[in-house]
């Protein structure tokens, strides 16, 4: 490596910070040049049933706790059979010692199918589907926002990220408190409206819209990045144009170009490596219930898109040795990373040519 050639991102490696936690990632783009001898992931199947009775997310089916699903025909929402937040738990006892603390924990989990057959996935549904999850997302999280201070819906999708079930759906946890990175995209956006008079996230986007180099893709509405600190190999953040603190704010046109460019974002996901792309996912806003009749004009709607492929559909990037013990680390760059999304086709390589949904 030639430093007196002048940095290249592509080739010199540097850090870079991530404004939303006030943390640093290593950018290490010259590692992809090494060979492979890792771990090889099996594939996702792909021929899921589109119905099966024994699978506890379809219509008709019964789950765990005995409850029978109805047949649904568009969005289905339950609560979780096994939650991790209950509404009435009791507080704990405090503790002699400031290293020993615990604080309350109450809420509710639910679940939310967006279709009733097994073997769609959002960028295989039609924009009219995805729009009817769009609108279910913003009512549950104004039900649940009411009383609860943070409302995260957040999908897991593909077993590579712990979803035991292939069945299209996501989860909604509310609770009485504001979790770890709530807290600190708080924190970190409300110190930066302070200092500059505009939100970060709404200036970062039209930035990274003048600027292009990591754009996946856009409308007049939504912008898709891979954020200039994303640690991911293909982690994207899709940003409204406009300054929109939380789903439910969101007007009808945003709610149909939402619709429009998930599919294409998903679409190209899946398109890199022909497979059904795994990733978690979630949606960040304002804080509700107390936090509604507070200021929070330092917000500003965002979904972050975690996913863990790096070569292939078989090599994943692991967050380990390094990245758990001192800083996260990354194999490419996000301008290379956004390139190969932005190149690939918007049709579904499952799907005809002459197909659409």
């Amino acid at each position: 490596m030639d430093a007196a050639a002048g940095f290249q991102p592509s080739e010199h490696q540097h850090r870079r910070r991530n404004p939303l936690r006030g943390d640093w990632v290593l950018v290490s783009a010259h590692r992809m040049r090494r060979p492979w001898q890792g771990q090889l992931e099996e594939p996702p199947e792909e021929d899921v049933p589109r119905h099966d009775p024994a699978n506890p997310l379809c219509p008709g089916a019964a789950r765990a706790s005995g409850k029978v699903n109805p047949h649904y025909e568009s969005t289905f929402i339950f609560d979780n059979d096994f939650p991790a937040l209950q509404p009435d738990a009791p507080e704990p006892e405090a503790e002699d010692h400031p290293l020993f603390r615990a604080a309350s924990a109450r809420g509710v989990c639910k679940v939310m199918c967006f279709h009733p057959w097994s073997d769609l996935t959002l960028p295989l549904m039609s924009l009219a589907e995805i729009r009817r999850v769009v609108d279910k997302w913003a009512e549950i999280a104004a039900e649940l926002g009411s009383s609860y201070s943070w409302v995260q819906i957040f999908e897991n999708k593909g077993a590579m990220m712990g979803c035991s079930n292939a069945h299209p759906h996501c989860q909604i946890w509310a609770s009485n408190f504001l979790p770890n990175e709530a807290s600190l995209e708080d924190q970190t956006q409300r110190e930066y409206h302070q200092e500059h008079a505009v939100p970060m996230l709404l200036e970062y986007a039209q930035l990274e819209a003048e600027r292009k180099e990591r754009v996946v893709v856009e409308n007049a509405d939504w912008l898709v990045v891979v954020p200039y600190w994303a640690t991911w190999p293909f982690q994207t953040l899709l940003l409204p144009r406009r300054h929109v603190c939380r789903l439910q704010d969101l007007q009808e046109s945003e709610r149909d170009s939402l619709a429009s460019i998930m599919k294409r974002l998903l679409t190209r996901y899946d398109n890199l490596f022909q497979v059904s792309f795994p990733y978690s996912m979630g949606w960040h806003g304002a804080p509700t219930g107390p936090y509604l009749e507070a200021n929070c004009g330092h917000w500003q709607l965002h979904a972050h898109y975690y996913p863990p492929l790096l070569r292939s559909a078989t090599i994943r990037k692991f967050m380990v040795g390094y990245e758990m013990l001192a800083q996260a680390q990354r194999d490419l760059t996000p301008e290379q990373a956004a390139e190969r999304l932005r190149n690939l086709p918007e049709h579904h390589y499952r799907l005809d040519p002459k197909e659409t949904r």
